[in-house]
């Protein structure tokens, strides 16, 4: 699963579950997402259940309005490798697909593939695909698609966020109950491309990565750093991602994402530090 975490650390909690042993969903047991009552409470909220209640998550701490937006047919190409390796294990593509009408709400369509590299394809054969249809202005979710295909199981899993119990699901779909305002990882990864970081010290989010709802924290660790990678030189802003389940954040695991500076704001790095050893997904080509 350590192959899992390097690729899409880029969100954190993708990491977390991957390292836990996450195992592939199998055709006709799509996961139940978690209820609002044990997820962390949207700004203004209360939360029925247990005495014992998580954080409230804000949307961000000192945060303007977001200067940046995707770019329609944008495709980023990352090499994933683990350091004592020394060689690429997976590829990873993020592709903004379109810009589009969806449910009634101006939307991106972002999607994200992986697949793993010979030889250690041979070991772990995966293909994966991850679509997302985020509402344009403030990148909230509005679907998340899993299409798994893993050592030679395939999985398909089509979530719709729904806030209240009240929304049924579409056909085709599961109604995953989440908090308002709630992201998915990939909508969450570009939505901190257009955070300003000069005015902005920290931003918060709950996050669903298609199993489990996550309190996810962003957090200005430094500017001006220098970074190389594949795909160029570049100039970054260094940000610590913490990733909290119930309100106890993830210690075994530590997250690290470069976005350079100027009008794109590439993701050129990420990192991700875990008990058996440091992932690190670079940037290596952008059309």
């Amino acid at each position: 699963m350590l192959l899992v975490a390097a690729i899409f650390l880029a969100a954190g909690f993708w990491a977390y579950r991957s390292y836990k042993g996450r195992q592939p969903v199998l055709p006709g047991t799509a996961p139940k997402a978690e209820a609002p009552r044990t997820a962390p409470s949207a700004p203004g909220t209360t939360s029925k259940g247990p005495a014992k209640s998580a954080p409230e998550v804000s949307e961000s701490k000192n945060v303007e309005p977001p200067q940046f937006s995707p770019r329609a047919g944008e495709v980023l190409d990352f090499a994933a490798n683990v350091t004592k390796l020394n060689s690429t294990v997976a590829n990873l593509t993020v592709k903004v697909a379109e810009h589009r009408e969806f449910d009634g709400k101006s939307a991106w369509h972002l999607q994200a593939f992986a697949h793993t590299e010979n030889p250690y394809r041979m070991v772990f054969e995966l293909d994966d695909q991850f679509d997302s249809y985020s509402e344009a202005l403030n990148l909230h979710s509005l679907q998340y698609e899993m299409h798994l295909s893993e050592r030679g199981q395939k999985a398909e899993t089509i979530e719709r966020m729904v806030s209240s119990s009240k929304d049924p699901a579409p056909p085709g779909a599961a109604a995953a109950r989440v908090v308002a305002g709630t992201r998915d990882p990939i909508g969450m990864l570009m939505y901190l491309r257009g955070v300003d970081w000069t005015k902005t010290t920290e931003v918060r989010s709950p996050v669903f990565d298609g199993h489990k709802l996550y309190d996810v924290r962003a957090a200005l660790a430094a500017k001006d750093q220098k970074v190389s990678v594949t795909a160029g030189k570049f100039t970054t802003t260094k940000i610590e991602i913490h990733v909290l389940d119930n309100g106890t954040e993830m210690k075994d695991a530590h997250f690290l994402l470069y976005i350079a500076e100027g009008q794109d704001r590439l993701p050129v790095l990420m990192e991700a530090v875990l008990p058996v050893a440091t992932a690190r997904v670079e940037l290596t080509k952008v059309h």
